[in-house]
């Protein structure tokens, strides 16, 4: 497959050109990549205007992922969920309709704050069965229920993978929201892989959805897509562009643009056969691990995802012994591990992995579960929320007060409370355990 952003870029640093443009290394520097960085000179074409290289590129990416329009973000999966969220706030209206959205409760930051922004009414799912804040279980007979008793809802929000590896059942998920005519927007971040085993959220009856090329594909990070399907309005399709553009900065990074590129060529040669041999031996190492008693959860095949109070530690304490052997992982928390495998580890790496795990001396149960997450009492909007003066607490001293930010860091980003709602002692309980020492809060004055 054609590479035209890196094909036009190579040219123009083999011609040793005086750059009298930005950016301001000039082509050169300490990084050893400066001769590749550009701008949008002439001919190399404007992201969210794309009319030549970018353009040839993304409709390149769109054949690999089977999608009417696939566009290029060089800010991460959040760029993506702000489009997608105005595309359907925007949809919506067109429709002559306010705009509602049945989201997860697990949805990612960035979904909380593009509410925020664009005041659209958010419902949230609870999880049915799942006890912890990164996970969140809906069923598609449980959303039909909601959709049946409810008001008109523009579109159902779902994180799909969600950080622990837990898939949702996107296809009957889908079918339902067709029965009731609204959209279904995936926050797919941690699956660009997924259309290569046949179980992307497109494929499977997404409207819009979201990866993160950078988590699981050979791509610079800050490197994602936005994807539209076939099947979906006609409006999403010719306002996506806008949608990006609105959110972006006209100063993209064409090292990860070029890094995209590449991606469509590795994607082209050979990936969906490499995919599955290093899966079926990922897989047979998770099946060694749990014979020699570690429990493993969540079902992408490129995570590995262990619970390790049964073993008897807790899932930071197994992060910081893997650490002592130069082995780091991506996530941690009191109660799981969590790892991201891709084909690009060898297979001297993987039974270095699997030997650093069974050298750990199993212990006692640790029995502790985290506290119930609470489902609490909405004061504010979020906009309002958001954009009301604050000020930051000792957790100890907000009890009773408004949350009027996001409390947590990246990863994994997800929100215990969300902007507007009431701070109360289960609340507080939650985000002590998951090391939340502090919370901005609105001022009592507002």
């Amino acid at each position: 497959m054609k590479t035209p952003i890196i094909d036009f870029i190579k040219k123009y640093a083999d011609r040793k050109a005086l750059r009298l443009h930005m950016p301001g290394h000039k082509g050169s520097g300490i990084l050893g990549v400066e001769q590749l960085d550009l701008t949008e000179i002439e001919g190399a074409d404007v992201l969210y205007h794309a009319q030549g290289i970018i353009r040839q590129s993304e409709e390149n990416a769109a054949s690999l992922f089977g999608t009417a329009k696939t566009l290029y973000s060089t800010e991460g999966s959040s760029l993506s969920i702000r489009a997608m969220l105005y595309l359907a706030t925007l949809y919506a209206k067109a429709e002559g309709k306010r705009p509602r959205i049945l989201a997860m409760r697990n949805a990612h930051k960035t979904f909380m704050t593009a509410a925020a922004l664009l005041q659209f009414e958010v419902q949230w799912l609870f999880s049915e069965t799942s006890n912890t804040v990164i996970s969140c279980d809906i069923s598609a007979e449980y959303l039909e229920q909601v959709l049946s008793s409810g008001e008109s809802v523009t579109a159902v929000y779902l994180t799909s993978p969600d950080y622990l590896g837990n898939i949702s059942d996107i296809a009957e998920i889908s079918r339902v929201c067709r029965k009731f005519g609204t959209l279904l927007l995936v926050d797919n971040a941690h699956g660009a892989y997924l259309h290569f085993s046949g179980k992307h959220p497109i494929d499977l009856g997404a409207d819009l959805c979201c990866d993160s090329a950078h988590k699981t594909l050979p791509v610079l990070t800050g490197g994602a897509y936005l994807h539209i399907a076939k099947s979906a309005p006609k409006l999403l399709l010719d306002q996506a562009e806008l949608a990006m553009s609105l959110f972006a900065s006209t100063s993209p990074s064409y090292l990860i643009l070029q890094s995209l590129d590449a991606a469509n060529r590795y994607l082209a040669d050979g990936y969906c056969t490499q995919l599955a041999d290093f899966s079926a031996a990922l897989g047979q190492l998770k099946e060694r691990l749990r014979f020699h008693g570690w429990t493993l959860c969540g079902d992408e095949a490129l995570k590995l995802t262990l619970a390790t109070k049964s073993y008897g530690y807790t899932g930071d304490e197994i992060a910081n012994i893997l650490q002592t052997q130069d082995i780091v992982c991506e996530f941690s928390d009191p109660d799981f591990v969590v790892m991201m495998l891709t084909p690009e580890i060898s297979p001297q790496e993987l039974i270095r992995l699997e030997q650093a795990l069974l050298s750990i001396e199993r212990r006692q149960p640790i029995t502790q579960q985290p506290p119930t997450v609470p489902k609490p009492s909405r004061c504010m909007s979020m906009h309002e929320a958001l954009f009301s003066p604050s000020c930051e607490l000792a957790l100890k001293d907000c009890i009773g007060k408004i949350l009027a930010a996001p409390s947590i860091t990246c990863p994994p980003a997800i929100p215990i409370l969300v902007c507007g709602e009431r701070i109360d002692a289960q609340a507080a309980a939650c985000m002590e355990y998951y090391g939340i020492s502090a919370c901005r809060v609105v001022n009592e004055s507002t």
